[in-house]
């Protein structure tokens, strides 16, 4: 375990509006796996080719994704936008 946190960039409001609650807790739990992977996180999900700057990670089977920031500085992931098909 770390002591990463996980935060939503510029605001939950922002980020989920529209978000099916499901989804929303979906968000959150992988935002929660990816801030306990601590450093680690700045190597999951797409770009494949290098580490850290802004990532996405496939949400519900593809159904949609997730773009995050992970900061070591800050020792936190941002999660800064969704993509939601339905």
């Amino acid at each position: 375990m770390t002591d990463w946190s996980w935060e939503y960039n510029p605001s939950a409001e922002y980020v989920t509006h529209g978000l099916p609650p499901g989804v929303v807790a979906e968000v959150e739990r992988l935002a929660a796996e990816l801030a306990a992977l601590g450093h680690d996180s700045v190597r999951v999900g797409r770009p494949f080719d290098r580490e850290a700057g802004l990532r996405e990670f496939d949400l519900l089977g593809g159904r949609g994704f997730i773009s995050f920031l992970a900061v070591p500085r800050h020792e936190c992931v941002y999660v800064c936008n969704v993509i939601w098909y339905g």
